[in-house]
């Protein structure tokens, strides 16, 4: 299926809404670093920016996760390097938050 064709006033508006929601997710990692707001708060969260977060960025904004700890914790929960914090399973929810708030 070939893209749609865009005038430059629509593709202007689009590139200002892909810009807004990177902001946005960028900020609220950064509350998440400053411990602002819990694990849980953002999984529990009805906003856009923390259910359009890969679940990979999320455990990655935790105080104490990098890249190797992150794949590790996906691995073991069995969630998909690509899953998304909207696509997470109650189950999958509540492993991560008991896994994580040790």
């Amino acid at each position: 299926m070939p893209l749609p064709k865009l005038s430059e006033e629509q593709r202007a508006e689009n590139l200002k809404k892909a810009a807004a929601a990177r902001h946005a997710r960028a900020e609220l990692r950064e509350k998440i670093k400053e411990g602002k707001v819990t694990l849980e708060e953002v999984l529990k969260s009805d906003d856009p920016a923390a259910q359009r977060m890969p679940v990979r960025a999320l455990i990655e904004s935790l105080p104490g996760y990098g890249k190797a700890k992150a794949a590790k914790v996906m691995d073991e929960l069995g969630i998909s390097a690509k899953r998304r914090v909207q696509g997470l399973g109650e189950r999958q929810r509540e492993h991560l938050i008991e896994l994580l708030t040790k």
